[in-house]
């Protein structure tokens, strides 16, 4: 794990003293010049086509619409909702702050950190990029229903922390539904009252209320919000696991009695087959499942991969494509790509694959790395 995220710990001292527990602030962690930038940001809504979603812009404590900032683009991408830079100009200048939302997506260093840390946490990651001109704030205090680890890149922001008022939150649980206490307890004296730098690191567990405002310069931070699983992710999945079982018992498929104004008479005898049912079940296929829908793999260049195929032979250097959250259940190798049934003679060498390295599609077999780079799970290895 990236120490420069965590206060120089290691991974196991995070994980026992901060992760989920507490608000941890970093000190000159680094100058992520190579994440983040004002050149960057200016490329990004001036130069990339940006759309939205992938742009917000908060103002007053709320959102503008969408068509403040919003223009179709003229000849040859007649497209409504592409950014007007000139009009988001004019919003920012007016105080209004601009929100990159999934930057992991459109911004390459981005995406490939947060590949590397949703692989180390075993936890979904996304970015988004906070940018507040001088003296302003984007939003009012509020709690977020993930974990977040803001990186000050340019400029300086306060941020004001306070406890948890519904610790733990899940995810359909937002701050509005607690709006009373939220502002109640950001009147109080708070957890942490600081100015964060270029090269700080505040790291907050879901449920933390804060609130940011720029100070004398324009402020750039990276948000990296990580969406925890938790014991009641497992707990939906033993449920759904124990249902499905169910679909497949005729008894539980069976008719309530004629007449019947409620479930009184059955509730003890389908309370006792769903404990049975659940005592049986096995959340982990489920679980995986949606794990996997939760994040996607990093990036494939078609054309690096065509020629690799192409070219295949076996001195080709191969290795796993990452974040793919590759698992061998038996002969069969399940993906967030694909799921594949191997002969059983790849197997082996499949297994070594996943163990990580770089390989050579001679040690796999041609004709396994070949149906591999076609199937977009494995990659060209060179430079």
């Amino acid at each position: 794990m990236e120490t420069r995220l965590t206060g120089g710990l290691s991974r196991e001292e995070f994980a026992r003293d901060v992760w989920a527990r507490r608000a941890l602030l970093t000190r000159g962690a680094d100058d992520f010049s190579d994440l983040l930038t004002a050149r960057a940001v200016d490329e990004l809504v001036a130069r990339r086509g940006l759309r939205t979603p992938f742009l917000r812009v908060a103002k007053n404590g709320g959102t503008l619409p969408d068509t403040a900032f919003t223009a179709p683009a003229g000849v040859g991408a007649t497209i409504g909702d592409q950014v007007d830079d000139t009009a988001l100009w004019r919003e920012f200048a007016d105080g209004a702050t601009l929100v990159l939302q999934a930057l992991h997506r459109t911004w390459a260093p981005v995406g490939d950190l947060v590949t590397a840390l949703g692989t180390e946490l075993g936890h979904p990651v996304q970015a988004n990029a906070y940018i507040t001109p001088p003296q302003n704030r984007g939003f009012a205090a509020h709690y977020d229903v993930h974990d977040v680890f803001v990186l000050q890149t340019e400029g300086t922001k306060r941020w004001t922390a306070h406890p948890p008022v519904h610790t733990d939150p899940l995810r359909d649980q937002p701050w509005n539904d607690h709006r009373r206490a939220v502002a109640d307890a950001a009147r109080r004296e708070p957890y942490l009252d600081t100015v964060l730098a270029p090269g700080d690191v505040l790291y907050l567990p879901r449920g933390w209320l804060h609130a940011a405002e720029a100070q004398g310069e324009i402020s750039i931070h990276l948000t990296l919000g990580v969406h925890v699983w938790t014991r009641y992710a497992v707990a939906e999945q033993l449920v759904q696991a124990a249902l499905a079982a169910l679909r497949d018992d005729p008894w539980a498929r069976g008719t309530l009695p004629l007449g019947t104004d409620g479930p009184d008479d059955e509730t003890d005898r389908v309370r006792a087959r769903l404990l049975a049912a659940l005592a049986d079940a096995d959340p982990a296929p489920r679980f995986h499942r949606a794990r996997r829908a939760q994040a996607r793999p990093a990036p494939l260049g078609p054309l690096a991969q065509y020629a690799a195929a192409r070219d295949l032979a076996t001195t080709t250097p191969v290795r796993l494509r990452a974040a793919l959250d590759a698992r061998l259940d038996g002969a069969r190798l399940v993906t967030r790509v694909c799921a594949l049934d191997l002969p059983e003679d790849d197997v082996p060498a499949v297994a070594r694959l996943l163990a990580g390295g770089v390989r050579t599609a001679g040690d796999l077999g041609l004709a396994c790395a070949g149906r591999l780079l076609r199937a977009g799970v494995l990659v060209p290895a060179g430079p």
